[in-house]
């Protein structure tokens, strides 16, 4: 049996989720735009998980914009995002951004936009201050990871969109990796746009939404039918879209006993770790880290050759390096909190979710600190 510690690249579909998805492609066949009972059915399902979705991030149905995942949904906001006033050509980022948002920062520096990326702190973490300070009267956006795919760390997103809020700037969040594991609410927190992506907590593949709030202006980048409020055309994915309902009604319902759950065992891993591996340090502030993620720098060591080792007793977890090209390229967002491209290629990124346990994690516990040695002991480390 195999040990599953990495939810934040992906997690298993729930069982109810399977099941609200099986009973959509089996039974409810109709395209929602049709004016037929069969249609009304399918938009039926799909407004409920619009319902759904909001409840859990404290928007309004209206508010929610259904996109193949959170990619398209980062596309949709910093390409599609209808401009606040004339001349504004300028946007705040930072240095840690996922890859889907980044691009399309690079395609807006390419018509002529000026892109503002800002740096993080030891702990990950981005200065308020720093952001209100890069504020310009052409500004049209801020765009800020809400929680980190690779370190798990929370950015300050309150703080920066509130003061966002008071120079008139629309600020948008790529909140993939946070939302189902802490309290994300839009109606306590004045952010303009959030991503969010249905794979990441027990939904499925291919399903997401960007919430636009209030008077947030879209321009298409899909055209070609009225679907989404014409904000996004082609025929909705009914069972994907039914699918990231029930996993939002799950988050919503499961919340406080899950971030309990998550945190205690990623506390174990950590702790054992800690205990039983030397050379080993925490990237990041762990105060400020969700509660599933740890990220782990193993001096000495190669992280794709340990995460391989791990593979192959059965472990699955993330390197904190990407393949580009053929080569191991230390993380952007690892290298950002101060780590030397070496530390950066040896840390590993271990992500609790639905289905771990202790034994699981004791397992894991069990393997490391022998996997450890044989790693550096070849690599004369």
């Amino acid at each position: 049996m195999r040990i599953y510690l990495d939810h934040n690249a992906t997690t298993p579909l729930r069982p109810e989720v399977l099941s609200a998805m099986a009973r959509v492609l089996g039974s409810i066949h109709g395209n929602p735009s049709s004016v037929h009972a069969e249609g009304a059915a399918a938009r039926a399902e799909v407004e409920a998980a619009r319902e759904s979705v909001a409840a859990l991030v404290g928007a309004r149905p209206a508010e929610v914009v259904f996109t193949a995942g959170a990619t398209e949904a980062n596309h949709m906001a910093l390409l599609g995002l209808g401009p606040p006033r004339p001349g504004a050509r300028h946007v705040v980022s930072t240095v840690i951004e996922h890859p889907s948002v980044e691009a399309p920062l690079a395609r807006l520096e390419a018509r002529g936009f000026e892109v503002s990326r800002l740096p993080v702190d030891a702990g990950g973490r981005v200065d308020p201050e720093q952001v209100a300070a890069a504020l310009r009267p052409d500004t049209a956006l801020v765009s800020l990871i809400w929680a980190n795919n690779e370190t798990g760390i929370v950015q300050p997103v309150e703080a920066v969109a509130a003061l966002a809020r008071e120079r008139g700037v629309a600020v948008h969040s790529d909140a993939t990796q946070i939302v189902g594991k802490h309290p994300v609410r839009l109606d306590a927190v004045p952010v303009d746009l959030l991503s969010l992506s249905a794979h990441k907590l027990g939904g499925p593949k291919g399903s997401g939404c960007l919430v636009a709030r209030g008077g947030a202006t879209l321009v298409p980048l899909i055209g070609g039918g009225p679907q989404e409020r014409r904000r996004r055309g082609g025929t909705e994915n009914v069972a994907g879209i039914a699918g990231l309902g029930v996993a939002c009604a799950l988050a919503r319902a499961e919340l406080a006993p899950r971030r309990a759950r998550y945190a205690a065992l990623r506390d174990r891993l950590w702790e054992g770790l800690a205990a039983k591996v030397p050379r080993v340090r925490r990237n990041g502030a762990a105060e400020h880290a969700l509660c599933n993620t740890l990220s782990v720098a193993f001096e000495g060591v190669a992280g794709e050759v340990l995460l391989q080792a791990l593979d192959l007793e059965g472990v699955a977890v993330s390197a904190g390096a990407a393949c580009a090209s053929g080569s191991i390229e230390p993380s952007p967002a690892l290298t950002a909190m101060g780590l030397s491209p070496e530390q950066a290629r040896g840390s590993l990124r271990f992500s609790v979710g639905h289905g771990v346990d202790e034994a699981q994690i004791d397992r894991v516990l069990a393997l490391l600190p022998d996997l450890v040695a044989r790693v550096r002991e070849a690599a004369g480390a």
